[in-house]
């Protein structure tokens, strides 16, 4: 089973480069999609042999997720069901008989750490969701989880501890996360493995110099240690400042 996780930072605006093309060539059981920036009706998909599930924010050209798969799921949910945190379009989650697929887009701390407070908060109401789910069955959650958790996981980490995405409280709070029984899936294969991110600023030529971090994740909980096979960052793929991540994982 492949999984593939991407934000596209609009989706309307990767379809006019090469969304349909990678979109085809990685030919996924399961591509998720974060920072979609979509109303209802914005936008028309070709997308045979694949269910669709959008969640999109309240407030217009901002957030948004969305997930396509081969495979129809039982149940689908938006959000977290705690109204505080859902009115932005941030989680989907389809539930199958034997585990549930999530996909996530977790809020930015933003300048000057203004929404901090907020984020830990929702830190704490997404653990607990985890954490529900994960009583009843198998959980993988993917998406851009906006933290590089080591400093291995971003180039400039010495001269980025006081700002968004590497916080200490930021990087606690995914640490918390594994502790609770959550395997990070690309640092299960590669403990060790430097230099690859998974975004890049538009800024100061950061993907040609490679100055990138690596803030989107392929999570599963401990209980699918055995299925994982592979876990991939698509370096080489464009049309975002963000590119794809995979997960292949025997289900």
């Amino acid at each position: 089973m492949k999984l593939i996780s991407w934000n596209v930072n609009g989706l309307r605006a990767v379809m006019k480069k090469n969304f349909m093309d990678v979109f085809n060539e990685l030919d996924a059981d399961f591509f998720c999609l974060q920072e979609t920036k979509l109303q209802a009706g914005q936008i028309e998909m070709d997308l045979p042999g694949y269910y669709e599930y959008w969640n999109y924010a309240e407030k217009k050209g901002y957030s948004g997720t969305a997930i396509f798969t081969k495979h129809e799921p039982m149940n689908v949910t938006y959000g977290l069901g705690v109204e505080e945190h859902d009115q932005e379009g941030r989680v989907i989650t389809l539930e199958y008989p034997e585990y549930y697929v999530i996909t996530c887009y977790t809020p930015n701390s933003q300048n000057e750490l203004k929404r901090l407070d907020y984020r830990m908060t929702w830190e704490e109401a997404f653990l607990a969701y985890l954490n529900g789910l994960k009583q009843i069955k198998p959980v993988i959650f993917c998406g851009d989880l906006n933290v590089a958790h080591e400093n291995i996981d971003l180039k400039n980490w010495k001269t980025n501890q006081k700002n968004a995405g590497f916080t200490p409280q930021e990087r606690e709070k995914f640490s918390l996360l594994l502790e609770n029984g959550y395997i990070d899936t690309f640092r299960h294969f590669y403990p060790d493995q430097e230099g690859i991110y998974s975004w890049w600023s538009y800024r100061f030529n950061a993907r040609k110099n490679n100055a990138g971090w690596r803030i989107d994740y392929f999570v599963v909980s401990d209980d699918l240690k055995e299925n994982l096979q592979d876990a991939k960052i698509h370096t080489d793929i464009f049309g975002s400042d963000h590119c794809p991540v995979e997960l292949d994982i025997n289900l």
